[in-house]
């Protein structure tokens, strides 16, 4: 008889329980602009601002309605704007506004804190190595997902 593997069952059970942790944490830190799922989109932009949508798109695996729908939120909460590449036209680039820069030390902290709690007794080596799997992981999966796209 074959073992049954886990990976995936355990993935979500750790997703599930760390939103809810995450979003407790927030609380905690008193960040109520924006929720968890928020700070997914806002993330890659912290890291890099004014980025297109595509590419915005592509580094949250997030659908173009669901992405669309997230930016709609949060650029009338004024965090985010929406504009035109000046190279491009077709282009538009997300880019942060001065309310949610303030923020993102915030959520950075909260980020800290989660990081401390996932990564408890690892060492270095086994972050490394841990992480090297997860994004093989998220390369076969968006391999199998750019193949079967209809």
């Amino acid at each position: 008889m074959e073992k049954v593997r886990e990976g995936g069952f355990l993935m979500t059970k750790i997703r599930k329980l760390s939103e809810r942790i995450f979003a407790t944490i927030l609380r905690e830190f008193n960040v109520t602009e924006i929720t968890a799922a928020q700070g997914r989109v806002m993330f890659p932009l912290w890291q890099k601002d004014d980025i297109s949508f595509q590419e915005l798109k592509k580094k949250t695996s997030l659908s173009k309605a669901t992405l669309s729908h997230m930016l709609d939120i949060l650029e009338k909460a004024s965090h985010i704007k929406r504009v035109r590449d000046v190279n491009d036209k077709r282009t538009i680039n997300i880019k942060l506004t001065k309310k949610n820069k303030a923020l993102q030390d915030k959520f950075v902290q909260v980020s800290n804190e989660m990081k401390d709690i996932f990564y408890k007794d690892f060492t270095e080596e086994e972050i490394d190595e841990f992480e090297g799997y997860l994004r093989r992981l998220l390369a076969n999966l968006t391999q199998y997902s750019e193949k079967n796209k209809k």
